[in-house]
């Protein structure tokens, strides 16, 4: 199949060059939008990823071009309009489970970051600054964390918290047998910000899960609570969570998602002004700490990325998308 493959970074090039024994793949560097549509004409299918934006309008150009698939080389969906891409026969498939551990390990990592500071102390010790002045943190061990979502990411964090020591609470609206069976207590959400010092989402954007943490959910959380969010921008309403910061309700924040990130990241505008002033705002707190939706990037998780959005491809040309567990409805 002719793919034209969206948002492609070096790395993707590496990856899905390295796999691709078949499919004919074009790279662009541009996201899929209604500016870009027009570059989908003579191919058969479209590759992309979670800051494309496949409204219900670059569906219906996607469909004039005989666009017959969007293969997702990501878990989320939020970006894709289904109904519209179901309405223009039009198949949509994704890499549900890449590597749960990637995620995971980095909601982790942004956590002991953000407790010991040990991204200040590196900057202190290279500029010859031995000192230990304002980098305490506290010990996780015995802690409160609440997990909010327990897919297969949601359930490799919660294993690690306890492994931890940490006493895991969960929420989720499909409790989890796995944790269930682990011992791990799933409470009400309001009883999980009430209880958690600290609190790791891990669920997917839909309508339900638009802005989750708001103000009135903060309120709900610990005075000095830890809040991490390694899923998708869109949970957090970031005005209440600054709000929440500057009067010192929230203790900590650490995100590896925005919900402005499609203009920022995956790019380098060092040599430039940013001109999101939320975001500005959020960098300029000493107890915020942002990466740039890097949770996935491992090697285990881009070899699984390519090799499973390519097994959808091959799958989709020769009609066993049905057989598969890759395919949205």
């Amino acid at each position: 199949m002719k793919i034209a493959f969206f948002s492609s970074k070096i790395y993707d090039k590496i990856y899905f060059n390295r796999y691709n024994t078949y499919h004919e793949l074009k790279y662009f560097e541009n996201p899929l939008n209604a500016e870009s549509v027009d570059l989908t004409n003579g191919y058969d299918g479209v590759c992309v990823f979670v800051n494309d934006q496949l409204n219900a309008e670059v569906i219906t150009q996607l469909a004039a071009r005989n666009i017959k698939i969007i293969a997702l080389r990501c878990a989320g969906f939020n970006n894709v309009d289904l109904q519209a891409a179901q309405k223009q026969g039009i198949a949509v498939v994704r890499v549900p489970a890449y590597s749960p551990h990637a995620v995971a390990e980095h909601a982790v990592a942004l956590i002991m970051t953000l407790n010991r500071k040990t991204h200040k102390a590196y900057n202190r010790v290279r500029e010859g600054n031995f000192s230990l002045e304002r980098l305490t943190g506290f010990d996780l061990y015995g802690k409160t964390v609440g997990v909010v979502g327990t897919g297969k990411i949601g359930e490799a964090f919660a294993f690690i918290m306890k492994g931890f020591g940490c006493k895991v609470l969960a929420y989720d609206i499909h409790p989890n047998p796995v944790l269930i069976n682990a011992g791990i207590q799933f409470v009400e959400l309001d009883e999980l910000f009430a209880q958690s010092d600290v609190i790791s989402l891990h669920c997917p954007l839909t309508p339900q899960t638009n802005r989750l943490i708001n103000s009135e959910s903060l309120e709900k959380m610990k005075p000095n609570a830890m809040l991490i969010n390694t899923s998708r921008g869109g949970l957090i309403d970031t005005k209440a969570v600054i709000n929440a910061l500057k009067n010192g309700k929230l203790g900590y924040l650490g995100i590896d998602v925005y919900e402005q990130e499609a203009d920022l990241f995956f790019n380098d505008f060092s040599e430039s002004i940013i001109q999101d002033d939320m975001l500005m705002r959020l960098m300029s707190f000493p107890n915020v700490l942002i990466t740039a939706h890097q949770g996935f990037f491992t090697e285990e998780a881009l070899t699984q990325i390519a090799q499973v959005t390519l097994q959808n491809l091959s799958d989709f040309e020769n009609n066993q998308l049905s057989k598969t567990t890759t395919l949205v409805h």
